[in-house]
């Protein structure tokens, strides 16, 4: 019998709850009006035990016991069993990667974009990711990486893409609860081409995203990237001694000049002028193809009696059309007739600068 017990009285009618003892023999019983009334343990039975009850205490100020740690309810009971990380074949190299995801491709001129570092390798990483500032840098993000995971650092928009032009990440190499390999510790730094955020094809699915991503290698197979940064004082006197040893060089003939006769060819197919046409309209393609138009006249217009040729195609006749209307009205010094047939055929346009 022990504090807190529920018990019944065997001789007559009524119980409670055992709240203390008085020497050996004799338990109070609390009944439900909170009185407490000394009975033999012999005249009493336990009808229900509550292992896990707050038992009470008398003295000063009757406070409350805590629990014992194995009297704890089991929802209470802290847990204290932890799966260790998963390891994979080949994964003792270190490999680290820092990865950019847009949440829209198909619209990379408004789109925001989110940064990851994944860590594909067996070890825990402590990262420390940085940007720079002039001559300072920034820390945008410290975190410990477990073994093949990835990350989230941050969101950001076009209007931030300046301060990732040089990045610098440093990061120590570790495995739990048994022996390893020890690696170096890593700081690297390089440059991000930030002109590579306008470019739908730089971003394509890979084995750490379903989605198009650009990612950038950090460290692969144990070796850090290194990227050579080279400041202005130094590029100037690289290219000043560059100049000097052209100088002493022989000089070697130019080559000549190809005869103001013969056409200048220009080929305004949309695969020639753009690496990819994903995500444009038939309207958004023709814009591209007469800027390219207005961009060779624009630098030819000088030259009276060049002679350029516009390979459009034959299709719809759309691209055509187009050109001379803006020979009519933009180019009004030019004349034009169809490109050599023989050629050509029915697709290319003959423009000779006036």
């Amino acid at each position: 019998m022990r504090i807190g017990d529920k018990v019944r009285f065997l001789s007559e009618v009524g119980g409670g709850i055992v709240s203390g003892f008085q020497g050996k023999d004799v338990a109070l019983v609390e009944d439900e009006d909170g009185f407490s009334i000394p009975m033999l343990k012999s005249e009493l039975v336990v009808i229900d035990t509550d292992d896990y009850n707050i038992a009470k205490v008398n003295t000063r100020g009757a406070g409350k016991k805590q629990k014992e740690p194995e009297e704890l309810e089991p929802a209470d009971k802290p847990i204290t069993f932890k799966a260790k990380p998963l390891e994979r074949k080949d994964g003792d190299r270190l490999n680290l990667y820092l990865s950019f995801v847009p949440d829209n491709v198909k619209q990379l001129s408004g789109t925001t974009f989110e940064s990851y570092l994944v860590n594909d390798s067996n070890y825990f990483m402590q990262v420390l990711y940085m940007t720079a500032e002039g001559a300072s840098w920034q820390a945008r993000f410290c975190a410990q990486l477990e073994p093949n995971s990835k990350v989230f650092v941050e969101e950001f928009d076009r209007t931030m893409l300046d301060r990732f032009e040089r990045v610098c990440v440093q990061a120590i190499a570790w495995k739990q609860d048994k022996p390893f390999i020890q690696k170096p510790a890593i700081s690297t730094e390089l440059r991000v081409d930030c002109t590579k955020f306008y470019k739908l094809h730089v971003f394509q699915p890979n084995e750490f995203f379903s989605d198009p991503n650009w990612t950038l290698d950090i460290v692969r197979d144990d070796k850090p990237v290194r990227q050579v940064f080279v400041d202005a004082e130094q590029l100037q006197e690289a290219l000043i001694s560059k100049k000097k040893e052209d100088e002493a060089r022989p000089r070697k003939p130019e080559p000549k000049k190809p005869s103001p006769d013969e056409p200048i060819e220009v080929n305004l197919h949309i695969e020639e002028l753009l690496d990819t046409t994903a995500g444009m309209s038939a309207g958004d393609m023709l814009m591209a193809q007469m800027a390219e138009f207005r961009k060779v006249m624009d630098e030819n217009i000088r030259f009276k009696g060049r002679k350029i040729v516009f390979i459009h195609g034959k299709g719809m006749g759309v691209l055509r059309k187009n050109i001379l209307q803006e020979l009519r009205y933009r180019y009004k010094g030019c004349t034009w007739q169809d490109a050599s047939f023989r050629e050509y055929g029915f697709g290319a346009t003959m423009v000779k600068i006036g």
